[in-house]
């Protein structure tokens, strides 16, 4: 194994020991911890289209001050995806659902991570995309896989009547589909910036928004499936 995987499986561990404490802790306390999350998210962002602008317009040689309309537009979308959807639907499904169901979702994501890097470091194969040279049409497959552990352990163990039916390995197929996509997009952008790491905070992830890129999109997702469907 290698040291940069060994250090993506711990990091991603002890976050999710992390948020297990979080998110069983007081109501107050889970949503000090997102709001935390949402303002490290913006700022990582922020530095994140600043270099995809400056990039961009010192190639077509435009005045600053597009750049400068353009950059404040960004950060006000960012700013009310992260603290209104994203923040504000996590809140909802904690409270709503409970969390354990929180946690599930999150888990979700988190296995689809580590099962794309996995299973993709270890088949290898035919490039999934030019997006993110990385990935590889095994490590999706992996994701999926992998994806479907939370149902098969986590609920099992604290709801022992739920059974890995159609409906709810749809559930974690559908989530894992959006967590990947996700990941997919954040690596567009950071390709187009030409930066590998979105910050260096987190060992073997980089930067916080490199850890959440799938999360992000996958719990308002989520929020959609358990609201209409």
């Amino acid at each position: 194994m290698s040291q940069n995987l060994l250090k993506r499986i711990i990091t991603s561990f002890i976050l999710l020991s992390l948020l297990f404490f979080i998110s069983f802790s007081h109501q107050n306390v889970f949503i000090i911890a997102i709001l935390i999350l949402g303002i490290i998210i913006c700022v990582e962002a922020n530095s994140l289209f600043s270099k995809l602008l400056f990039t961009k317009i010192l190639k077509k040689n435009s005045f600053f001050d597009k750049f400068n309309s353009k950059f404040f537009i960004f950060n006000i979308i960012v700013f009310c995806y992260i603290f209104f959807i994203f923040c504000g639907l996590s809140y909802e499904i904690h409270k709503s659902e409970g969390a354990v169901f929180f946690l599930y979702i999150i888990s979700i994501c988190f296995f689809t991570d580590i099962g794309g890097y996995v299973v993709g470091k270890t088949v290898g194969g035919k490039k999934l995309s030019k997006i993110s040279p990385n990935k590889t049409i095994s490590g999706t497959i992996g994701s999926f896989l992998f994806s479907i552990i939370p149902l098969l352990f986590l609920l099992n163990i604290v709801y022992l009547d739920l059974t890995p039916n159609f409906s709810n390995i749809l559930f974690c197929l559908l989530i894992s589909l959006v967590s990947q996509s996700g990941d997919l997009f954040i690596s567009f952008l950071k390709r187009k910036a030409k930066i590998k790491d979105t910050g260096k905070i987190l060992p073997g992830h980089g930067g916080v928004l490199d850890r959440l890129d799938g999360i992000i999109f996958a719990v308002p997702f989520s929020y959609l499936l358990l609201k209409f469907f």
